[in-house]
């Protein structure tokens, strides 16, 4: 009898490793699609130097190819994008948007864009259960007298 309950206690541990694996290989497959969506975005933002009606365009179709709907919250002040309509708003704080970008200026008067895109960590049985943020900035660059 001594076996059987110490073999099941071995067979619990094994299940716990295999979930503990699972959720760590989830949180890496979501991190990287969203690292890469956000390298292609400061691509797109630096090629057309600036946020565009064009590159706007783009980054939307971007994100509508790459199946990318998760959404997060902007900080104050920033621009949100949702892709579903394509509309930009400045944040409340509180909306969910696909992602965020501002504009800043240099003292040379130069510009570049900070972005933001999200990731979320959720499990089959449990759901969603963190969102998290990755940010970027582009290079300075004089920038496009087509800006929004």
């Amino acid at each position: 009898m001594r076996e059987v309950s110490g073999s099941t206690w071995v067979f619990q541990l094994m299940i716990i490793f295999i979930l503990i694996f699972a959720c760590f290989l989830t949180l890496v497959i979501n991190y990287s699609k969203a690292y890469r969506v956000k390298n292609e975005m400061l691509s797109i933002i630096e090629e057309y130097e600036g946020i565009t009606p064009t590159s706007n365009d783009i980054i939307n179709n971007l994100l509508r190819g790459e199946a990318y709907l998760t959404t997060g919250t902007c900080p104050v002040d920033w621009y949100g994008v949702k892709i579903s309509d394509g509309s930009r708003q400045e944040s409340d704080g509180k909306t969910n948007y696909s992602y965020c970008y501002t504009e800043k200026r240099t003292p040379d008067n130069r510009i570049y864009y900070s972005i933001i895109v999200f990731y979320k960590f959720n499990l089959p049985f449990l759901g969603e259960l963190m969102t998290f943020r990755v940010e970027g900035t582009t290079e300075s660059f004089i920038g496009s007298s087509n800006r929004y």
